[in-house]
């Protein structure tokens, strides 16, 4: 399908001309310059203090396309098309390549436009404030308040920087502010700077588990003039970020130090110096430059320091070496003076000219920990280049033995290659097979139809046939064959006979093997293939030790201590997941002091690990990898050192490290926050209150000529078959009591069926059984026992059971209930805790609510109807997670659960890709319909808990969503897939608060256990994980 859409393609572009469409398709991989050779060489030669990006143009051809502005965006296209000009004169880039140019600017518009009318998605806050609440001194996350996971990941990464934490937290505004002029710069970075201390030291001393950004992130916005639902690019929020706050520091540095030269903190922590050298049409230059974030291209590479070598060399820099003078331009990068915070920006992104927009680069680029930058110094220079000729000597020769290698490894001249040693040793099988003939003529003549015959020689070989036999000598016969019988070497016609020319020889061998083979040829062939096939294992193992060893050679290149002397460690990775124009972003950022990684994903903080890092930030493996890399200088503590109290020596930390005005801050929002827990206490005691109310009627009413009524799995008001069940049971345990109890006395006998009972109910609680003979569905002491509920609450339930008015159908009963309710009356209150009585029958009724969910959610998936399942799976999910926190026993099986919530969801997920591949509008909004209310609310209940299968679940929902990027689709399909790929992307772990629980029937004992019972015995078909 691509081939002939590209084929289509070719001939649109080509107006129908042959010559034309083959041109495109033949330059149709063709790469576009970044950049006209002489307008990049000129860049070096600017003299400006102006801190420019590596590589980038003056600043009169620079033009901002991060707004709306469609002026700025209609000069960018006029420059693009008047450089592109340019470049075919002097470079021979083809119309087609300008073309393509104009399609990304077009591509760039659009996908601001698209983007622009992406709605906004907030997550809303649990109600319960304790979820909220802070533990200990966990690090405080930031709450997503409309696609700001980008914020949220670099704001992280830059706080835990504790020297910069240090700088923000005591950053004080200009004293003469209010004289200076209010130009656009200062009414916009001064209130940011106040935000970002206040957002700070929330960060520091809040007793919320995250904070809300909302008031630092709308004044950013506003500067990136687009919507507020628009998916910044983390390095052009960092650039715009450093910017703001360089500027703000340089104000308060200029005070400071009237008549001096002030100093930034914010250059002096971000920005380096490299020395660009260069040859430009034959003359050298030497430029210093600044620099801050440095970029870096990954296709191409397998790891940084690949990377890193080939932005430090561009052009032909061979002149460079060389006393000539050259007409040959290139230009070496080395640093001078680097930051003790050296960001790495890696560009992921190209644009695909079949397609004509951008795409995320999804290959694995490695990294390290610790990274030694002594090669790309400037006083290292002389001896990096004879270290990199040396690397370059070696890797000539490598591909050299690589290429042996290869010969040895694919032999053959077909287009199918085998290893040489492999083909020594099938052909020595081969000569020392011996042939097994069968004759299948008599099976096949039974058959011949009338008139075949059976000793009619095969038909000379086809042309085709011809051409694929080896190459013999002709003796002038027009077969070919000179080696064939003399009969068979006269011209014969062939004669179409189908039966007789498709039979097979009579004395073709089972398997392949010589026909005529002698034992001194034998013996001869089989020493030669021997000798020749160990010579060939030798020289493949002497090639591959030679490749080992230079490979070797050149990981330890820069490994002497004198290329070891400038180390710097990684300190947080941003992480991308999703594609080019839709995403999620999270930070991994190492702490020093617990010496874990941590993750950090807008409100969730976690411990994580050095492979979780390396699963989701190398890339290759998810539609996750790093966009950018934040390394510190180890020879440089203060980075990350906590401050000590200049009097008593004290680490400084929590409120101590915030200056009076924001402990301040902190504390009038923690007094908020104490006072929301206060009225969710008073609130949730209320409740409680109420809940106990019917508790204290069913007390009073122990003792009063009404008869009580207990919970339904207890007794009910009328002789249903859940009464009736437990009657049996009660009425069972009476009669075996009369039968071995020699004392008659009512009194004794209750005492005897009570024992009885409970021990009946004791061996179900100790039996082990399949999951579909629940004892405790049965019987509530069966659940208490498991529990290990107090004694006290198990005797007050039997006696409630043998207390059942239903009972008194005879004397003896009658006789047996009345003792039984009169033991109740005289039970004092601080005997049995009512309120405890109360807390365990109301967790038995969790229990059985928790288990109605789970079983409707299983029949409900079990009959395909996958939108109804869902809310029952999800809630008796998170209600049997709250159970099972409270003992082992006190839920259901929390894997087999978590396995049919994931299939739901997957089912679901399936079933809206569908519909929305089918491209019909009322399918598509149904399919789209069922992923915003039901799917994605979901998918951060699959993320909190963080386990391997519910994650890699959610991966293959995005991904397969996330594929349909790369697909030709109507306009209004790519509109609305824009729209919802940031929901389905952008996903915090905080809840989302969801509709009401659906409504439960209610159930008797009896019905729940053997509808329970059929549920889970229809799940012995699913997979063993499951069960």
């Amino acid at each position: 399908t691509t081939d002939v859409q590209l084929l289509q393609q070719a001939l649109q572009v080509s107006n129908g001309d042959l010559a034309e469409a083959v041109a495109f398709l033949t330059e149709k991989n063709a790469k576009v310059p970044q950049q006209d050779e002489t307008t990049y060489y000129q860049t070096s030669q600017v003299a400006s203090d102006k801190y420019i990006s590596v590589g980038s143009q003056a600043d009169t051809n620079v033009i901002d396309l991060t707004g709306d502005d469609k002026d700025d965006l209609q000069r960018a296209i006029a420059l693009s098309l008047e450089e592109s000009n340019r470049a075919f004169r002097e470079t021979g880039i083809t119309d087609e390549e300008q073309a393509i140019s104009r399609v990304l600017e077009a591509s760039i518009a659009e996908n601001k436009a698209s983007l622009k009318r992406t709605h906004t998605e907030v997550w809303s806050d649990s109600p319960n404030p304790y979820d909220r609440k802070r533990i200990d001194t966990c690090p405080v996350g930031l709450k997503n308040v409309g696609n700001t996971c980008w914020f949220s990941a670099v704001i992280q990464s830059l706080f835990n920087l504790l020297e910069f934490q240090r700088l923000v937290l005591n950053y004080s505004p200009p004293a003469r502010v209010h004289d200076l002029p209010r130009n656009q710069k200062e009414h916009r970075n001064l209130p940011f700077m106040q935000e970002l201390r206040n957002l700070f030291s929330l960060m520091v001393g809040s007793k919320r588990k995250y904070v809300d950004p909302s008031r630092a992130v709308e004044i950013l916005k506003d500067a990136f003039k687009s919507s507020e639902s628009q998916q910044q690019d983390v390095s052009e929020f960092t650039h715009k970020l450093l910017d703001w706050l360089e500027d703000a520091f340089q104000m308060k540095a200029e005070e400071d130090r009237e008549g001096e030269k002030p100093k930034n903190p914010m250059v002096e922590l971000f920005y380096g110096r490299f020395l660009a050298v260069g040859v430009l049409e034959g003359k050298k230059f030497e430029n210093t430059e600044m620099f801050g974030q440095y970029p870096l291209q990954v296709n191409g590479f397998k790891d940084l320091h690949e990377c890193l070598e080939a932005a430090m060399i561009e052009g032909e820099i061979e002149s460079l070496h060389s006393a000539e003078n050259s007409a040959r331009s290139g230009q070496e990068h080395w640093f001078t003076e680097l930051p003790p915070v050296l960001t790495f920006e890696l560009s992921r992104f190209e644009f695909n000219q079949a397609l004509g927009r951008p795409e995320k680069i999804h290959n694995k680029l490695e990294f390290p920990s610790m990274l030694y930058m002594d090669r790309y110094m400037d006083r290292n220079r002389d001896i990096t280049r004879i270290k990199r000729e040396e690397i370059r000597r070696l890797k000539e020769h490598l591909t050299l033995l690589q290429q042996r290698l290869e010969r040895y490894l694919s032999y053959g001249s077909g287009p199918k290659r085998f290893p040489l040693a492999d083909v020594l040793q099938y052909a020595m099988e081969f000569a020392s097979s011996k042939p097994v003939c069968t004759s299948p003529v008599e099976d096949i003549d039974s058959s011949a139809p009338p008139g075949g015959t059976t000793g009619q020689p095969l038909p000379p070989p086809s042309t085709a046939e011809q051409d694929s036999l080896p190459a013999l000598e002709t003796s002038g016969s027009p077969s070919g064959l000179s080696a064939a019988p003399a009969a068979a070497q006269q011209q014969r016609i062939p004669i179409h006979k189908p039966f007789t020319q498709s039979r097979l020889p009579p004395d073709l061998p089972m398997h392949p093997a010589p026909r005529h083979i002698t034992e001194e040829e034998l013996r001869v062939l089989e020493g030669c293939l021997h000798r020749w096939r160990s010579e060939v294992e030798n020289d493949t193992r002497d090639l591959q030790g030679s490749i080992n060893r230079i490979h070797r050679t050149i990981d330890l290149m820069y490994s002497d201590k004198s290329m070891m002397q400038v180390p710097y460690r990684l300190h947080a990775v941003l992480v991308h997941e999703g594609q080019a124009n839709a995403g999620h972003y999270w930070a991994y950022i190492y702490d020093p002091h617990q010496r874990c990684w941590m993750k950090y994903n807008d409100i969730s903080v976690t411990k994580s690990s050095w492979e979780e890092l390396v699963r989701d930030s190398f890339g290759g493996y998810r539609n996750a990898s790093a966009y950018c890399l934040m390394y510190i200088n180890d020879k440089k503590p203060f980075l990350i050192e906590e401050e000590f109290d200049k009097e008593t020596g004290q680490v400084l930390s929590g409120m101590d490290k915030l200056p009076p005005d924001l402990k301040q801050y902190v504390k009038e929002d923690n007094e908020l926050f104490g006072k929301e827990i206060e009225e969710w206490d008073a609130l949730q005691a209320r409740k409680a209150q109420q809940e106990k109310l019917p508790t204290a009627s069913q007390t009073l009413l122990l003792s009063s000529v009404t008869p009580q009524q207990d919970p339904e799995y207890m007794e009910q008001p009328s002789p249903t078959n859940d009464s009736k069940h437990l009657q049996e049971d009660t009425e069972r345990a009476i009669s075996r009591a009369a039968a071995e109890q020699e004392e008659r006395s009512p009194e004794a006998l209750l005492n005897a069926a009570i024992k009885l009972e409970y021990a009946r109910l004791l061996r179900f609680a100790q039996e082990d059984t399949p999951p579909e003979n629940d004892y405790r569905l049965q019987h509530i002491i069966v659940y208490f026992i498991q529990n290990q509920a107090p004694k006290k609450i198990l005797e007050r339930t039997l006696l409630t059971q043998f207390a059942d008015r239903n009972l008194a159908f005879d004397e003896r009963c009658k006789s047996i209930m009345n003792v039984a309710r009169a033991k109740l009356d005289l039970i004092k209150p601080d005997e049995v805790n009512m309120d405890e009585y109360e807390m365990w029958h109301q967790a038995y009724r969790n229990f059985r609510e928790t288990t109605i969910f789970m079983m409707s959610g299983l029949e409900l998936f079990q009959k395909t109807n996958y939108i109804e399942a869902l809310m029952y799976l999800i809630y008796s999910y998170q209600y049997n997670k709250e159970l099972l926190s409270k003992g082992l026993y006190r839920g259901h099986d929390e894997e087999l659960l978590g396995y049919y919530r994931r299939e739901c969801l997957l089912k679901l997920n399936e079933q809206a890709a569908a519909m929305f591949e089918s491209g019909e509008e009322a399918e598509v909004s149904t399919g789209l319909g069922i992923m915003n209310e039901l799917v994605v609310p979901c998918i951060p209940l699959l993320l909190i808990h963080d386990t391997e299968r519910d994650l890699l679940a959610v991966e293959d929902m995005r991904n397969r969503w996330c594929s349909y990027l790369g697909q030709e689709m109507e306009s209004n399909l790519q509109e609305k897939l824009t729209d919802f790929l940031p929901k389905l992307l952008d996903c915090s772990t905080e809840i989302k608060s969801f509709h009401d629980p659906p409504k439960l029937p209610a159930y008797s004992t009896l019905e729940l256990s053997e509808r329970f019972s059929r549920v889970m015995a229809a799940l012995g078909r699913v997979p063993t994980e499951a069960r």
